[in-house]
């Protein structure tokens, strides 16, 4: 490109460039640069304390030969694949069930979509509350009701799972209910009344005309659901961490955010913590593509 021409360019474009270089600039200095740099350490030895040596793959080494990590892996897979299908199945349902414009309907999509914009830190310490080993907890309560033992539901390896899949649901199944109510909206009625005048009943419209139709809006809450539940952080953090062990017991709640949060952050070790993040990361890559091969080789024909 020639001097004449890069200037007819500026001449052209140059208010437009100014007006995006801010974003571009912070872009760079915010996300580009951290994760060229977290690329690297995952290369290098690295405590915070002195400066990155590089080592080459010895990172991806130890971490594929740590068995905390792949109990941190086998946990997240377990929880993503728990929380995705039964959010996604319970807000279809509940979607179908309370998907017209009546007050009562409106106000209990208003119920289920609270947790999702109202969770946080106050939300995991109410379900720490219920969730209680001791006899006033909520769930022992109900237990006692029963005449049933108190249960060590943040203490026993077999309930960490549990606890954890049923805040996951709780805190996106509103959200999938009205992404689903919307997609349902935007579907031609006269795709109903012509199912209707051929003769097909209420679950034949539901299986021809309404989930084909909801496909896209499926994938999308499909993807981002396995997205946000293979990067669930503070749940098990907040739920099971404690001062000597940030898994749960036995590493029952051990994620694998938490997993690089541990190493990265309590034990300094930020070369193998990145390295972790970059497995995170291909993961997510890999899944979504999954997600979208799935899904854009089913998509409906317009």
């Amino acid at each position: 490109m020639t001097l004449a021409s890069l200037r007819r360019t500026w001449a052209r474009h140059g208010a437009d460039l100014l007006l995006v270089a801010p974003f571009f600039a912070l872009f760079a200095l915010f996300v580009a640069w951290p994760v060229l740099r977290s690329a690297w350490l995952s290369f290098t030895e690295y405590h915070a304390t002195a400066a990155p040596v590089w080592v080459g793959t010895r990172n991806y080494a130890d971490l594929f030969g740590d068995e905390r990590f792949w109990q941190a892996l086998r946990n997240t897979f377990t929880y993503m694949v728990s929380v995705s299908v039964i959010a996604v199945v319970l807000g279809l349902v509940l979607a179908l069930s309370f998907g017209s414009q009546s007050r009562l309907h409106q106000c209990v999509r208003l119920a289920f979509l609270l947790p999702s914009v109202a969770g946080g830190v106050g939300a995991i310490s109410a379900w720490k509350w219920m969730a209680n080993s001791e006899s006033y907890g909520l769930f022992n309560s109900v237990r006692a009701w029963f005449g049933l033992e108190p249960a060590r539901f943040l203490g026993d390896p077999v309930w960490s799972m549990v606890i954890l899949v049923m805040i996951g649901v709780w805190s996106v199944v509103g959200y999938n209910m009205v992404l689903f109510v919307a997609g349902m909206r935007a579907i031609p009625r006269h795709l109903y009344e012509a199912a209707t005048l051929d003769g097909a009943t209420h679950w034949q419209r539901l299986w021809h005309v309404t989930l084909p139709m909801l496909r896209p809006t499926l994938l999308y809450v499909l993807v981002t659901g396995m997205i946000a539940s293979f990067q669930v952080f503070y749940e098990p953090y907040l739920m099971f961490g404690t001062v000597d062990n940030i898994g749960g017991p036995l590493d029952s709640a051990l994620m694998l955010v938490t997993y690089l949060f541990d190493y990265g952050f309590r034990q300094l070790d930020l070369g193998l913590a990145s390295a972790a993040a970059w497995v995170l990361t291909t993961i997510l890559f890999g899944l979504t593509w999954l997600n979208m091969r799935i899904g854009g080789g089913s998509e409906v024909r317009k």
